[in-house]
């Protein structure tokens, strides 16, 4: 059976509060709106139950599955849609990591992305984050398959390692998904610079979905949820608010940048290569 050529994908930019069950629910009520509106394939942002900070993430941490991953498991059943359930602090074994599950149609768990890269910045005057105070980085790369093509995942940091979006098209990946939260120091700087670098680089199509942005928040976010396609064209881009934010995938035209710039076919194997270390 050939695979079909177009799908639709949502993007949930929700408002995330301090109280976990109000943003589990409002969460799925957005997703049940996405899968009427046709979307196939539905991500939620980073840290969707959770606030964004250190200070929040033991508190909020839960097992997988538990209270939130079982909510997404019945609604991705539900809606009959592939569920890319943004991120949640996850507690395994006394450590606590920033985990994204996946969920299929059927409600099963398709794969668990660890973020791999933890965010620890600090520039001066602007902005001092240490997810490594409280977080453990994952050790494994993370792709699924849909009846329409494979999905890359990577969390937030992730997508600034070029390696990890080369190594997901590698293996045949034609989306990557970044469920992240940028804030209002790198996101102007880098956010939208690079998703389009990803998608460039590796003739892919690259989506991030963000919370939407609080202002009174500890840790405010850059918001702008966005899809960008395998020429580098930003396709849609969300505000700062609330909202889902939809895009049609066509994989014609991913074909056709291929063939038309082959430069995946073009790599000088003999002189460099970009390879994994673990399975």
């Amino acid at each position: 059976m050939s695979k079909a050529r177009a799908f639709r994908l949502a993007l949930i930019q929700l408002h995330v509060s301090s109280i976990k069950s109000d943003n589990i629910t409002r969460a799925c009520s957005l997703i049940r709106e996405a899968a009427k509106q046709g979307a196939k394939v539905v991500s939620l942002p980073e840290c969707f139950n959770s606030p964004y900070g250190t200070n929040y993430f033991p508190e909020y941490a839960e097992k997988i599955p538990g209270e939130s991953t079982q909510k997404l498991a019945e609604v991705a059943k539900e809606s009959s849609i592939y569920l890319i359930g943004g991120s949640i602090p996850e507690e395994d074994a006394g450590k606590l990591y920033n985990t994204c599950a996946v969920f299929g149609p059927d409600g099963s768990l398709l794969v668990k992305h660890r973020k791999i890269h933890l965010f620890d910045i600090d520039v001066p005057g602007k902005i001092t984050f240490q997810e490594s105070k409280t977080l453990s980085p994952g050790n494994s790369l993370s792709t699924f398959d849909t009846p329409y093509c494979r999905v890359g995942l990577g969390i937030c940091y992730d997508m600034r390692f070029a390696e990890l979006a080369q190594i997901y098209a590698q293996r045949g990946c034609q989306l990557l998904v970044y469920p992240g939260a940028f804030n209002l120091t790198t996101g102007p700087a880098h956010w939208e610079l690079l998703q389009r670098a990803r998608a460039v680089d590796n003739q892919v199509y690259v989506a991030t979905a963000s919370p939407a942005r609080d202002d009174k928040a500890s840790y405010v976010v850059w918001g702008h949820s966005t899809v960008v396609d395998p020429w580098g064209q930003v396709l849609t881009k969300a505000g700062t608010e609330e909202t889902i934010l939809y895009s049609d995938i066509d994989l014609k035209k991913l074909a056709e940048v291929r063939q038309q710039i082959p430069i995946l076919k073009q790599k000088r194997a003999d002189l460099y290569a970009v390879e994994t270390k673990k399975p």
